[in-house]
């Protein structure tokens, strides 16, 4: 240990001692570098000097200090280096101080010279400065107004597009100031408040469109009959120059117009024609179309200004909502419509009206209305108009009034279909129409009818020259060669109500035309209405006033044998009817579907309604006479003549079978067999009248002379055509019976009783019984077997006989 204390205690080698110096100089020399250095902290270089081996505070301070001092030793050398160039540079500025002086002052003179020269130069320039920025100012301001000014020109243009109600223009003008204007200067507070007046004006602008919309819907519902009427108007002049172009085409057909009343032709639509100059006038006039009578910007305005808005779709419901309401409106009818035909004319009027003007608005926008909203508008407004037309024309009597409802329609039809409107059910109401104008005019008819029969005398008509012949063959189609070839005057066998009533009938074949005319028919359909409206006016009406006629109490035996005959006249002039028709409709009558005339069965049926009436009457007549038959029953004796009121009444048989003669066929026959049948059984009920009670031997010679009388009425032939003694035969009963009587056969009569070649083979015994048991009484005065009783009791015990066998007769024919 010693060992090594003392080796510790050695001093290190030189080298070593060198190099350690050499270390601690570097790593010093770093430290010293970095503490001169002001850019590093000094902390961390402290801090390895008191962190580094002990007493290394010590030598870092005696190396700091040496440090230091070479540091003053060089700036010493540095100082003494510069020091005389120093005291040469004082010296130097020494002698300088005195020209710096001088030099001073002169400096201090100029510069005052110099403020004084410069004020004024100063002042303008400022001026000038000044002016600058007034000029940059204005600059500024103008390039500012330059951006304000067409924003504010614009606004006022909005303001004048207000003004003058151009709000479209309006809205497009807010449309730039929003997108283009504004936005350049938007921060200034004009252009703000611009902004936000721009919805209030734009609402306001809403408001007064639809105000004006309103308007504009109130002014055509009220003005729409105008356009209507005009819309018509126009297609009835189209139709009439059609039809005159189709008449001039078939000028080679017809020779003359079908009918022509009070210098009006009637053309092919049932219109009327003046036959002066006034329509070429009116083909002269301008043509007028809707936008010519309604004016329709306030429609297009509300629809751009709605779109532009962004609101069209509530614009597009509102129109139909509001047009749909207006629709309903003109389809009510006023509760007296039916009364002129005035009345007819302003309701279609408005109906074309209000379609025309939604055609028009169809077209002239775009998806506005469309063309599903026009049909079912239309299909909605049709079937009202039909229900309409068949409430009201159900109150129409006046067969005009119809044929005038009837060209409405047609040409309202007409005119609704050039706007491509389906109008086919119109035309199928016309059919209906057509009934109900057949019936107006049957009505009509009927009345001229029942006038003709009124003022007719029924007796045939009387000509006295060639002229009054010629003109009743003109009306009516009579042909008969002995009166052609008898001398003036002469008389004509059917009655002046014959040619009025063929007239009429023909008349009413023109009435029918005007109907069926302009219905788009066929020439073979307008026959065939023709021929079925004539039917129903001879089958209906014109029947069924000869049936009146008929049976109406003051048409006499006379009357009614000349209604016979004019019936037989009638009748055949049926198919110049026929002919008549066919020569205006131009369709063979040998055409599989022509209708027949119902004319022939009409005036048969009327004439054996006629003949029946005959032999009511003629019965009637007879019974008159009959009940002022006055027998004295229980007569003794006969008078020896026939009864007067007989001879009155076979008088009133002779005469009015003379009248007879001019009847048709068998007519006269039949009535005369009738007659003489109904006095025979008048006879027979007269003697077996069951308040009769008893019957003299008297007064059956009495009756049995007025039965002579009556049969040789009937075999003087009264009516010709009677074989042998066939009238004759009407009295055989009667006759029988009283020979019975009179030759008081009672014992042939029941022998032969049910064989054929009885004597007294009409003779019922039932009759024969009631007849008997009336003489039979013999309690009365005067009765025919008082004599029996007195002279000869047998006879009377044979009476009870014949009673008793006439009773058993009787019972056995009952069982």
């Amino acid at each position: 240990m010693a060992s090594d204390r003392v080796h510790a205690a050695l001093p290190d080698p030189p080298s070593q001692i060198e190099e350690e110096n050499k270390e601690e100089e570097k790593v010093f020399g770093n430290i010293f570098a970095e503490l001169e250095s002001v850019d590093l902290p000094l902390g961390t270089t402290l801090r390895s000097i008191y962190d580094d081996q002990p007493n290394a505070h010590k030598r870092f301070m005696e190396k700091l200090d040496a440090r230091i001092r070479n540091h003053d030793r060089e700036i010493e050398k540095m100082c003494n280096f510069h020091h005389q160039g120093f005291v040469d540079a004082i010296t130097e500025l020494l002698k300088v101080r005195a020209d710096a002086e001088k030099l001073m002052g002169q400096v201090t003179d100029t510069d005052r010279r110099l403020q004084e020269a410069g004020r004024e130069v100063t002042a303008q320039t400022e001026e000038v400065i000044r002016c600058r920025i007034q000029q940059r100012n204005m600059a500024t301001t103008v390039e500012k107004l330059q951006l304000c000014i067409p924003v504010l020109e614009m606004y006022s243009k909005l303001k004048e597009q207000l003004e003058s109600k151009r709000y479209y223009a309006a809205l497009k003008t807010m449309e730039q100031l929003e997108k283009v204007f504004i936005p350049r200067v938007s921060q200034y507070r004009f252009c703000q408040i611009m902004a936000e007046n721009l919805p209030r004006l734009r609402e306001e602008i809403k408001e007064i469109s639809m105000s004006d919309l309103k308007d504009f819907l109130e002014s055509i519902r009220k003005h729409s009959d105008k356009v209507g009427e005009t819309a018509m108007r126009q297609a009835q002049q189209h139709r009439t120059f059609n039809s005159a172009v189709a008449k001039q085409s078939s000028i080679g057909h017809y020779t003359k117009p079908v009918y022509s009343l009070n210098g009006q032709t009637h053309t092919q639509n049932g219109l009327m024609i003046n036959d002066d100059t006034g329509d070429e006038e009116e083909a002269d006039e301008e043509i007028l179309t809707a936008q010519d009578l309604v004016d329709f910007s306030p429609v297009y305005r509300c629809l751009h200004i709605y779109t532009v808005l962004g609101d069209r779709e509530t614009f597009e419901n509102y129109y139909r909502k509001q047009r749909k309401k207006q629709a309903r409106l003109v389809l009510q009818p006023q509760a007296n419509m039916h009364e002129t035909v005035e009345g007819y004319r302003r309701y279609f009027n408005q109906i074309v009206g209000f379609f025309v003007v939604e055609d028009h608005i169809l077209h002239a926008t775009r998806g506005l209305v469309t063309r599903a909203f026009t049909d079912e508008l239309w299909n909605m407004a049709l079937s009202k108009i039909i229900a309409v037309l068949r409430t009201h024309s159900s109150y129409c009597d006046d067969p005009d009034l119809v044929l005038e409802l009837k060209n409405l329609i047609v040409i309202f039809a007409d005119t609704l279909q050039g706007y491509g409107f389906l109008v086919n059910r119109l035309f199928d109401l016309l059919f209906e129409v057509r009934d109900q104008y057949n019936e107006t005019l049957l009505k009509k008819w009927a009345l001229v009818f029942r006038e003709i029969f009124e003022l007719d005398n029924y007796s045939p008509i009387p000509v006295e020259t060639e002229e009054e012949y010629k003109l009743v063959v003109s009306r009516f189609p009579f042909h008969d060669a002995e009166i052609e070839k008898q001398d003036f005057p002469k008389k004509l066998p059917m009655s002046q109500s014959v040619p009025q009533i063929y007239t009429q009938v023909k008349e009413l074949i023109y009435a029918s035309l005007k109907f069926s005319e302009s219905l788009h028919r066929s020439s073979t359909e307008i026959d065939d209405m023709l021929r079925k409206s004539t039917n129903l006016l001879l089958t209906r009406t014109l029947s069924s006033c000869l049936q009146n006629l008929i049976k109406k109490p003051h048409i006499g035996l006379t009357e009614l044998v000349q209604i016979i005959i004019n019936t037989t006249h009638l009748e055949q002039a049926c198919k110049y009817l026929e002919e008549f028709i066919t020569n205006i409709t131009n369709v063979s009558p040998e055409t599989v579907h022509t209708t027949r005339l119902y004319g022939l069965a009409t005036f048969k049926d009327a004439r054996h309604a006629a003949e029946g009436e005959i032999y009511t009457k003629l019965n009637q007549k007879i019974d008159e006479f009959i009940q002022l038959a006055d027998y004295e029953w229980g007569m003794a004796e006969s008078d020896g003549r026939a009864s007067g009121y007989l001879m009155d009444l076979i008088n009133f048989l002779r005469s009015t079978f003379q009248v007879f003669t001019h009847l048709p066929g068998k007519v006269a026959q039949t009535a005369c067999m009738s007659a003489c049948k109904h006095l025979s059984t008048s006879l027979m009920q007269m003697l077996l009248d069951t308040e009769l009670k008893q019957i003299s031997m008297g007064a059956i010679q009495q009756f049995n002379l007025d039965v002579i009388q009556c049969e040789l009425f009937a075999s003087s032939e009264p009516v010709p055509g009677f074989q042998g003694d066939t009238l004759q035969l009407a009295f055989i009963d009667l006759r029988q019976l009283l020979d019975l009587f009179m030759v008081w056969d009672w014992s042939t009569y029941l022998a032969d009783y049910g064989q054929p070649t009885n004597k007294y083979l009409r003779v019922n015994p039932a009759t024969a019984l009631a007849l008997l048991e009336k003489m039979k009484d013999t309690s009365k005065k005067n009765n025919i077997f008082s004599q029996f009783r007195k002279n000869d009791r047998d006879k009377q015990k044979l009476i009870e006989t014949v009673v008793k066998q006439l009773r058993s007769l009787v019972n056995g024919m009952s069982s």
